[in-house]
């Protein structure tokens, strides 16, 4: 069975490699013969077409039908063209050629030219061209005989590849015998050393070749394994008991790993919480030093703005070079205290925030009766209202008592009262209403009729320093008003709520809690209000231009430049309408301030510079952001002066006349260049 299936694998490797052999060589013949049939056949056929547009050029230009169709009745000396035909230039049929026996009908119209195979027909079509001029088409259809050749070649190959095959079966079995001889006597002696474990069996030498040395060598090998298994016998056991030893470290191995993973994995779960947190103290303290920044700044400039109403007042009133009437003096000193109470407010709420930040504020909680709080708070809110004709509803004396501290009960309701007029609109209402929620729960509402909140606006509304609602900088305040308010709320055991919609208005509500009544009283608050009488304008050389959103401080200006004849004052209290002011008079010198609402002076400057007419006048900033990078960033933007308020008198009169000065000395130097 092994001898013949050893002498099976001969002949097969035998058998396949001839038939490898043929297959290459005759493919190659067969190949090569048919790739130059058909490249003789495609040259042929072209250089007939090519040959036959020559010859009936001619007859195709002087419209000679008789002389085409002699030129292509040459064609019938070539066999394998089964048909020809020429077309005119408008692809109309001109003169055609067809074999004996053939019916296959002409094409409608010619094509671009063309060569190809369809089915056993080589179509060729061939534009006939003189002088650049298309004069017809040339079409001819030969025979192609490529795959009849091709059937032939194979029947051929194959009749050759089983001759060739026969022939060499019979020799492989001859020659099979002699190879595999001494192979089978070798494999009989191995099976039998195999079965028996006898290692001392030899096999037999037949031959002295290659088959001859493998016996030699088989029997060499037989005798080195015959030594060595005893020797390895004897060490089976202990290899045995050191393999038994090695799985048992190795098993150990694998327990300390996992114990190693499990550690790395806490300790490396440990170490991402660790960075996470760390992430979040970094972000938190990034966000804390913002909004310090954010803090400093919005203090700066709140601050120094009623300081600068107070000292340029008072620089007013105790400077000699200039005078001032006794109503004016009484008018300024009404600026600087209205701006004093301000400056006041603003501490107090810093002051009051810092408390409630650091736990040191204490409360006095008593019983409060809510009636005479609301017509306290009415009186000193309406007067308020009254300047902007909007409407304050109050409940009728509420009988209900709450547990609070007085004082800060009342800056919690001002504050709301005071925002409901702050951001209403003209001629709106507010309206305060007192409803029990629960057995022990009261609520205060303070509704108005402004422009609402949006949702996002909602979710940051008790941020510290968010001044919602005054991005155009419309109104005067630190933005921490609320944010005060809410804690001190949750300080009393309350809890502080808002809704609003957007073009309807806001909500903001509190909740106490209810106690005894007690007795109460009701005070009585006086506001003091100034007469503002604008002073009048003189004729001057000069005209300055003044963009400010606070009345104090543009009457300060006023008042500055009234002692001074050479200038006239033009006024605008928003960036638009200084715009417009600053194209229609062309004024030598603009001041403006920096926050302004709707167009901020940063974005002023911007459009000044980029319209001709306004570009050439210089812009002295006038503002209260006196933060460093403030005066940097200014300065950077185009202004020509950074002045800061408080306003210095004299620093601004310097300021003024050396602007004055570089610009007439920048007219009379263009006047010199375009006399």
């Amino acid at each position: 069975m092994i001898v013949r299936s050893i002498r099976e694998k001969l002949v097969t490797v035998v058998m396949l490699t001839t038939l490898a052999a043929l297959l290459v060589s005759i493919g190659t013949v067969i190949a090569y013969d048919l790739r130059n049939y058909h490249k003789a056949l495609l040259g042929d056929m072209a250089t007939q077409a090519e040959l036959l547009g020559h010859m009936t050029s001619a007859a195709l230009a002087f419209d000679d039908a008789r002389l085409a169709t002699e030129n292509l009745a040459l064609l019938r000396i070539r066999p394998s063209v089964r048909a020809g035909a020429i077309y005119d230039a408008k692809g109309a049929l001109f003169a055609s050629y067809r074999a004996p026996g053939e019916l296959h009908p002409f094409p409608v119209s010619p094509q671009t030219d063309d060569l190809r195979v369809s089915g056993d027909d080589l179509l060729l079509y061939r534009r006939v061209v003189e002088n650049g001029e298309l004069l017809g088409t040339v079409y001819l259809r030969a025979e192609y005989t490529l795959v009849a050749r091709a059937v032939d070649y194979l029947s051929i190959a194959a009749g050759v590849i089983a001759l060739a095959m026969l022939i060499a079966w019979l020799m492989t079995r001859r020659l099979g015998r002699i190879v595999t001889a001494p192979i089978v006597a070798l494999t009989e002696t191995a099976r039998e050393v195999v079965s028996t474990r006898d290692y001392s069996r030899r096999a037999p030498r037949i031959s002295d070749d290659e088959a001859g040395e493998l016996v030699d060598s088989f029997n060499a090998m037989l005798g080195e394994i015959e030594q060595r298994t005893g020797a390895l016998e004897t060490s089976h056991h202990a290899i045995a008991r050191e393999a038994e030893e090695r799985a048992r470290a190795q098993q150990e191995i694998m327990d300390l790993n996992e114990q190693l993973e499990v550690r790395v994995h806490e300790r490396t779960m440990q170490l991402e919480l660790t960075n996470a947190e760390l992430e979040v103290a970094m972000a938190a303290a990034k966000n804390a030093n913002q909004a310090k920044s954010a803090f400093l700044s919005s203090m700066s400039h709140e601050l120094r703005t009623p300081l600068n109403a107070i000292l340029g007042f008072a620089q007013i009133l105790t400077s000699e070079s200039l005078p001032s009437t006794l109503p004016q003096k009484k008018e300024f000193a009404g600026h600087i205290l209205k701006s004093g109470r301000h400056l006041l407010t603003l501490i107090n709420e810093i002051l009051d925030l810092a408390k409630v930040e650091s736990g040191t504020v204490t409360l006095s909680m008593e019983p409060v009766a809510l009636a005479d709080m609301l017509v306290e708070c009415r009186n000193m809110t309406e007067p308020l209202a009254q300047q902007r004709k909007i409407r304050m509803l109050f409940p009728d004396a509420p009988g209900a008592v709450v547990q609070a501290d007085r004082t800060r009960l009342k800056q919690v309701l001002l504050n709301l009262l005071s925002n409901a007029i702050k951001y209403n609109r003209e001629m709106g209402a507010v309206v305060c209403d007192c409803s029990v929620v629960t057995a022990n729960r009261v609520r205060l509402s303070v509704q108005d009729t402004g422009m609402g909140l949006r949702p996002e606006q909602i979710s940051s509304l008790f941020q510290p320093f968010n001044r919602l609602g005054q991005e155009n900088g419309s109104e005067e305040g630190t933005g921490i008003g609320l944010v005060v308010t809410r804690r001190l709320v949750e300080l009393m055991g309350g809890e502080i709520g808002v809704s609003s919609s957007v073009g309807v208005g806001t909500v903001f509500w509190i909740e106490l809690g209810l106690t005894q009544p007690v007795p109460s009283a009701v005070g009585e608050a006086v506001v003091l209000t100034l007469e503002h009488k604008p002073a009048p304008v003189p004729l001057a050389d000069h005209s300055l231009l003044y963009v400010e959103d606070n009345p104090a401080n543009l009457k300060l200006v006023q008042e500055i430049v009234r002692f001074r004849p050479d200038l006239h004052l033009l006024t605008a209290p928003d960036g638009h309408l200084g715009i417009e002011l600053a194209k229609a008079h062309l004024p030598d010198v603009i001041l403006m301030d920096i926050n302004l609402p709707c167009v901020s002076g940063l974005d002023a400057l911007k459009e000044l510079r980029s319209d001709p007419r306004t570009a050439h006048i210089p812009v002295i900033a006038l503002t209260a952001n006196a933060m460093p990078r403030d005066v940097e960033r200014g300065l950077a933007s185009g202004f020509f002066r950074y002045l800061t308020k408080p306003i210095n008198i004299d620093e601004f009169n310097e300021a003024i006349d050396s602007t004055l000065a570089f610009a007439d000395t920048r007219q009379l130097a263009q006047k010199a260049r375009n006399p």
